[in-house]
């Protein structure tokens, strides 16, 4: 019974190696083909252009050099219905709640 014991302790520690190896394998493949798993969120090319101005812009600085512009995103400007629209909504949503939750 011990020698059946032993010998399936074997095969589960050689399945293991075996996985273990498995594994490496699949990360070198995936490394070399360039599919393996990203983590985080990507970023756009409009993100990195940003980021990296951003840093030429900190390096001339720091050189003394000529400071280029990053020209920052352009930001939607609500009109002025819209934020009143807006404004009103919230509000009514606000009474609407003040008078569910009054205390008696």
């Amino acid at each position: 019974m011990t020698n059946l014991t032993s010998v399936i302790n074997q095969l589960e520690q050689e399945r293991t190696r075996l996985a273990s190896q498995l594994q490496s394998l699949n990360n070198a493949l995936s490394a070399l083909n360039g599919t393996g798993k990203r983590t985080g969120r990507g970023m756009s090319a409009a993100g990195r252009a940003r980021i990296a101005a951003a840093q030429r812009a900190r390096w001339a600085k720091a050189k003394g050099g000529k400071v280029v512009s990053i020209g920052g995103r352009k930001r939607r400007k609500l009109s002025a219905a819209a934020l009143a629209n807006i404004r009103a909504a919230q509000k009514a949503r606000w009474s609407k709640w003040r008078k569910k939750n009054r205390k008696s």
